[in-house]
């Protein structure tokens, strides 16, 4: 994709699963990638596939904001710059709001909208400098509701939100901001799901599958490339055509 090659990407959330699918993805682009996550484990396993030129590796909660400026200063004093940043670092936690606790609840929100605010606010002045792009991932969980998810649908729609709100300040300043919703998605939470969990899905799904993490990832670089230089303040669904559907069931 045009405009990608040594640029420099920051990716939260990027030790496994979508996060990781989208550094390598962008690696693979020419994009020297700075991976952040709280799981140093699984950070210094993910970072074995890149070459240590290009990559540097971040332990890091996003939802103290000390800790992110203090990613950003890093990252930038790493590579020189930053032009992408990647908002995926998320969590989820089932139940209403008479199920969910307090602590449920704070948990969801720290990570979930205040580490993209955080993320967002301390990369923003470098973005600026490179007319750089924000790529968050929300959820089609932001575009509708769910039953029994209604702290991660609250969190995911302030992504929505937010990265609308962002698009306006920003965008006439050279930094655009978008985001990806995806549906279900095949990761190590997922696949632990049972069989007519994930049935389910596929039943509400028109291609009739889960997505890879690879195919989020595609369309994030695609974002985050020049291919998409007119593209700003959109929430694009990657859901395989779950959003297509206006809810009524299938009855033929």
């Amino acid at each position: 994709m045009r405009g990608l090659n040594n640029k420099v990407a920051l990716v939260t959330g990027a030790a496994n699963g979508i996060g990781l699918a989208i550094a390598k993805r962008l690696y693979a682009e020419g994009v020297n990638i700075a991976l952040a996550d709280w799981n140093e484990e699984q950070l210094a396993k993910a970072i074995e596939d890149f070459d240590k030129q290009r990559v540097s590796a971040h332990t890091i909660d996003v939802s103290n904001p000390d800790k992110v400026e203090a990613l950003i200063a890093s990252v930038v004093a790493r590579f020189g710059k930053l032009d992408i940043l990647v908002n995926n670092a998320g969590v989820h936690i089932p139940g209403t709001v008479i199920e969910g606790s307090v602590d449920d609840w704070k948990k969801i929100s720290s990570v979930n909208i205040d580490g993209v605010v955080y993320c967002a606010k301390f990369a923003l002045p470098e973005l600026l400098k490179t007319k750089g792009c924000i790529v968050n991932t929300a959820s089609v969980s932001g575009l509708g509701g769910d039953w029994g998810a209604a702290f991660y649908c609250a969190s995911k729609g302030a992504v929505v939100n937010l990265t609308r709100a962002m698009a306006l300040d920003h965008g006439a300043e050279g930094v655009r901001i978008n985001a990806v919703c995806p549906s279900l998605v095949k990761t190590n939470m997922t696949n632990g799901w049972a069989q007519d969990i994930r049935d389910k899905f596929n039943e509400r799904i028109a291609l009739g599958r889960a997505a890879e993490p690879e195919e989020i990832a595609s369309v994030v670089t695609f974002l985050a490339s020049d291919d998409a230089s007119f593209i700003n303040g959109v929430n694009l669904p990657v859901d395989g055509g779950a959003t297509a559907s206006d809810g009524q069931p299938k009855i033929v």
